[in-house]
């Protein structure tokens, strides 16, 4: 459909520490392409929104504000928000209920200073 969501990049100061972040707290492998600069894709199926993370670059600033991007944190978000802490970033919003049926949110602040959501169903 127009307008949904087909991929996302999230931007990087220190790309090594980046990967070792989101492959620590994800429990992923990432794939390091080159695609016109160094970028670390996100592991998914063919039907799924994937995106990668972008090596430092001149049009990329790594935020906490604008934008958010919420990633699919699978079965509880508690752990994953758990490894943040213990690997560098931060827990921005705290596990959150959403309406009955929704599931739950939180936001981490990652490695390099981005805010970035989850989601999970437990």
């Amino acid at each position: 459909m127009v307008g949904n969501a087909t991929w996302f990049e999230i931007p990087t100061n220190d790309f090594e520490r980046a990967v070792k972040f989101y492959e620590a707290v994800f429990q992923v492998k990432m794939k390091r392409e080159n695609i016109g600069g160094d970028m670390a894709i996100f592991p998914g199926d063919d039907n799924a929104v994937s995106g990668a993370l972008v090596a430092p670059h001149p049009d990329y600033a790594p935020s906490a504000t604008g934008a958010a991007i919420y990633l699919n944190a699978g079965n509880d978000l508690q752990p994953l928000l758990d490894r943040a802490a213990k690997n560098g970033g931060s827990v921005m919003v705290p596990k959150t209920a959403l309406p009955p049926g929704m599931g739950f949110f939180a936001h981490l602040k990652d490695s390099e200073g981005n805010r970035v959501g989850l989601h999970s169903m437990n």
